[in-house]
């Protein structure tokens, strides 16, 4: 019998009040953590043990829960696993006195948020929920579909001793530099590490210094003062003090240019940043996480990045190894995929055949995670039946939908020896030029972001290809 009656506080009349689940089987403490989440401002319902939560969530689909490891006849990781099969969007995070690295990245490895090690304060578990309800609002800004990509899913040994690993440097200061193929979700990483840190309930402030000019970027960076040049009608103040206290994000740091560096390394020496038009420095107190998708130190001896700069960034390197490399996470990443998308369409969840699952365990995934999330959102549109098959991956008939517009669904044909990367190199270059190289109106009919068109061309300019300068 559920025992939510007792612990439905007086918010639970507001519809659009989030809901959270405590899970425990001593009433004291879900007494405890309940009065804690509902000054909060949440609903909170309650749970005696595994099986309890169960029935309620296929109910009430909470936003999180919040349960023991401990608990008679359904524990804590058994409960993760069956949350992440009904509910994948919940967030879960696991309370153990018995906690170990080993235990949490057992937890995380099937889906939980987080992990607090009892007993803990009442500060503690409002600065986890917070931490989670920021994440929650950065991921309604940039789409539906960034929800369920925060999660790190993986069985794969080598990435699950790497988390590990990042585990213990959260708990540092260091400068973390991490490295891999675009789409292979270095981003999670450093949103991983900040998660875990004493930082964690500060500001994650992230830059991406592929997505703007040179022009902007610095001002994005530093901030500026009102009247320092052209269109400066207000003071602004740049990512470094907006993450005062908290973790910068510096995505693709390849990609600044020499002058921005050595201003970036002045700020990471002195801890003080200059705005554009200021007259004193401003003291920051940052930790900072930089990523790039090609060799820094190939950079530095190519004099394309400052040796400096590149030593004061390496201070903990991590590089994320590629999907083709763990090939054992295809399946779950496959399923998760599908299911997320399910969801999001309103479609049954499919069920994945063998025969998919070999043909993508043989692909080399040049796009990474990102490319798989890609095939298998089409796959699950294109599907008809209750499975997802070889056929559904990618049209045997060489054929892929494509939406142009102003215009109805087309089918482009590949010639019998194409590929779908060539398929889509090509539509990109014959795009950028009807649109005269704008990449901000190219990325607008290819229907994807900026920074993916950005990512795609530097792909392409690694590879040989001519790309032409980006025009406004």
């Amino acid at each position: 019998m559920s025992v939510q009656q007792d612990l439905q506080g007086p918010s639970a009349t507001s519809e659009d009040t989030r809901m959270v689940l405590i899970v425990d089987d001593e009433p004291s403490m879900r007494t405890a953590l309940s009065e804690t989440v509902r000054r909060l401002g949440y609903q909170v319902r309650g749970a005696i043990d595994g099986v309890d939560a169960i029935e309620q969530i296929e109910r009430i689909k909470p936003w999180l829960v919040v349960t023991d490891l401990k608990m008679p006849r359904l524990t804590g990781l058994e409960l993760v696993k069956a949350i992440k099969q009904k509910s994948p969007q919940t967030f879960i995070v696991l309370m153990t006195a018995y906690g170990t690295v080993e235990t949490a990245v057992e937890a995380m490895k099937y889906g939980a948020n987080d992990y607090l090690l009892k007993p803990f304060s009442t500060d503690l578990l409002e600065r986890v929920i917070l931490n989670l309800q920021a994440t929650t609002a950065t991921d309604e800004q940039e789409g539906p579909a960034t929800l369920e990509a925060r999660a790190i899913l993986t069985q794969d040994p080598g990435m699950i001793r790497l988390l590990t690993t990042l585990e213990g440097v959260a708990a540092s200061q260091a400068t973390v530099l991490i490295s891999g193929e675009s789409g292979t979700g270095k981003e999670l990483m450093a949103r991983y590490i900040h998660a875990r840190s004493p930082r964690a309930h500060r500001p994650f402030v992230a830059l991406n210094c592929a997505a703007l000019p040179d022009s902007l970027l610095e001002s994005e960076l530093f901030g500026h003062e009102r009247g320092a040049f052209t269109g400066a009608i207000q003071k602004k103040l740049g990512k470094f003090e907006m993450a005062h206290t908290g973790t910068l994000f510096l995505d693709e740091i390849s990609e600044m240019n020499l002058g921005l560096q050595s201003k970036l390394l002045r700020v990471l020496q002195e801890r003080e940043v200059d705005r554009i038009g200021g007259r004193e420095p401003v003291p920051v107190n940052i930790r900072v996480i930089a990523t790039t998708n090609r060799s820094l130190y190939h950079e530095v001896t190519q004099g394309r990045f400052r040796e400096d700069l590149f030593y004061r960034l390496n201070v903990f390197p991590v590089t994320v190894p590629p999907l083709r490399d763990r090939s054992g996470d295809i399946p779950l990443l496959a399923r998760h995929f599908l299911r997320s998308s399910a969801q999001r369409n309103g479609l049954t969840m499919p069920t994945l055949s063998e025969r998919a699952i070999a043909d993508l365990q043989q692909r080399p995934w040049k796009g990474n995670v990102r490319e798989l999330e890609n095939v298998m959102e089409r796959a699950i549109l294109v599907a008809t039946g209750g499975a997802v098959d070889v056929d559904h991956l990618m049209p045997g008939d060489g054929t892929v939908p494509v939406r142009e517009v102003g215009a109805v669904d087309t089918l482009v044909t590949a010639s019998a020896h194409g590929s779908l990367w060539e398929m889509e190199r090509d539509l990109i270059f014959k795009t950028l030029a009807r649109v005269k190289e704008n990449r901000t109106h190219a990325a607008k009919e290819l229907g994807i972001s900026i920074r993916t068109l950005r990512n795609k061309l530097r792909e392409y300019r690694d590879m040989g290809y001519q790309v032409e300068a980006e025009k406004s």
